[in-house]
């Protein structure tokens, strides 16, 4: 993903989860994991990443 494709990506995250409200936004980002651990279908990277979310920010972006 390129970072014009990151830009993009989070910026309708952020817009969605504006749209969804305060209450709903927790639901709606379980709901969005769930979906991208499926679609990623990779149960070992998909725990590294969970791992990974658990860390500072700029220990993520390094990695």
């Amino acid at each position: 993903m390129t970072d014009s494709d990151l830009d993009l990506v989070y910026t309708t995250l952020c817009k969605t989860l504006a749209a969804e409200g305060e209450a709903q936004t927790p639901l709606y980002l379980a709901r969005l994991v769930l979906l991208c651990m499926t679609e990623l279908d990779d149960p070992r990277r998909a725990l590294s990443l969970i791992e990974a979310a658990r860390l500072p920010v700029s220990s993520t972006v390094a990695a």
